[in-house]
């Protein structure tokens, strides 16, 4: 049975784009393992990492990973042009136009290739480092480079996509910070992001570490929500930071691809003897790398990570019905954004467990029924 506070027609129009999402999603996955196949069996691989012999193998390197991630975002382009502006405005979603899109997609593309290739000159040069320990050096690596990005993102890289204001509600402000401050945190700024020049969808988020903490709140939830539903949805965030899980998430992710990264390397040795044997040879199969990896990843660690985080959420609900004065309040919240945003209340059970990193809306509004009822007894 729904949840009265559901609207059952919006939630019959959640499965269906949860569906269409999904097979998008899908369909972008198998596009890019046969980029990944075609680009290495058609012999681009190995004719781009065979350049400039008697060079320093630097150019190489940057020809080869510039013209990867080029090949990538070319090919890729169509489906994510229907995925991300045609399937978001048949649902109504997308503010944006073409030229907008387009717009966005091509700074998306400088920042992924400058970032793609500081992390790709990273592992090659830890490959050619220590062939031995490659798997451990690397997996440590990308954890430094994992809380990196976590401090960089609210003042570096989401500033390059929207455009971040003080928030001026002085009762908005006194709020947020009341909760911050209960939850023993402080925060650089309160700021009001133009998410509605992109999408009608919803969103709020703590980002950053340390100094670069900020709360950020969509324009388009401040809109909807009353100010008990917003700190009511920044209590579930400051869960997060109670419980640690930003920590744990980059702990328990650096010893996931320390395990990958090894087993990929006993797989790489058994099935090619020149392993390692040069920079070269790692450019030319660094295809082959990736699929493997991807199918590892995937199968050791996808649906436990899932489950990990959805563990993760009932924590930061608990949190915030704990905290929060208006518990009512996060139900609301939590039942309008789901509505709002065409999140399925009710997947399948399989779908919750191949895809779902939150407990579903339908299971964490039971859930805080029973919180509030026990909390009230």
């Amino acid at each position: 049975m729904i949840h009265p506070l559901l609207d059952k027609e919006k939630q019959e129009g959640a499965k269906l784009y949860e569906k269409e999402s999904r097979l998008l999603g899908l369909a972008g996955a198998l596009l890019s393992f046969i980029i990944l196949l075609v680009f290495y069996y058609s012999g681009a691989s190995r004719r781009l990492a065979s350049l400039f012999p008697g060079r320093p193998i630097v150019l190489t390197f940057l020809v080869y990973a510039v013209a990867l991630i080029s090949v990538f975002v070319f090919f890729t382009l169509p489906l994510s042009f229907y995925s991300g502006y045609v399937h978001e405005h048949k649902w109504g979603f997308s503010n944006q136009t073409v030229k907008a899109w387009l717009w966005e997609k091509a700074k998306s593309f400088l920042v992924s290739l400058l970032v793609g290739l500081l992390l790709l000159a990273l592992f090659f040069w830890i490959l050619a480092l220590s062939p031995k320990f490659w798997w451990l050096i690397a997996g440590l690596a990308m954890a430094m480079a994992s809380t990196l990005f976590a401090t960089l993102l609210p003042v570096v890289f989401l500033p390059l996509f929207n455009k971040y204001t003080p928030i001026e509600d002085p009762e908005l402000v006194a709020a947020l910070d009341k909760i911050l401050s209960r939850g023993g945190l402080r925060s650089s700024g309160f700021f009001r992001e133009d998410m509605s020049r992109q999408t009608k969808k919803e969103n709020a988020f703590l980002a950053g570490l340390g100094k670069t903490r900020r709360v950020v709140l969509a324009d388009n939830l401040m809109a909807h929500m009353t100010v008990a539903e917003i700190v009511s949805i920044l209590a579930h965030e400051v869960g997060h930071y109670r419980h640690k899980h930003i920590w744990k998430n980059i702990l328990v992710g650096t010893a996931q691809q320390i395990i990958v990264f090894f087993l990929l390397g006993l797989t790489l040795r058994a099935i090619f003897p020149g392993f390692l044997s040069s920079t070269r040879w790692n450019l030319e199969h660094f295809p082959i790398f990736l699929i493997i990896m991807g199918a590892l990843s995937w199968l050791l660690f996808g649906p436990l990570g899932l489950a990990l985080s959805r563990k993760h959420e009932r924590q930061a609900d608990d949190y915030a019905l704990q905290n929060s004065e208006d518990q009512r309040a996060f139900l609301t919240a939590l039942a309008g954004l789901a509505d709002r945003n065409l999140s399925n209340a009710y997947p399948a059970w399989c779908v919750k467990l191949l895809y779902y990193s939150h407990p579903p809306i339908g299971e964490r509004l039971a859930r805080a029924e029973k919180f509030i009822a026990r909390s009230r007894a």
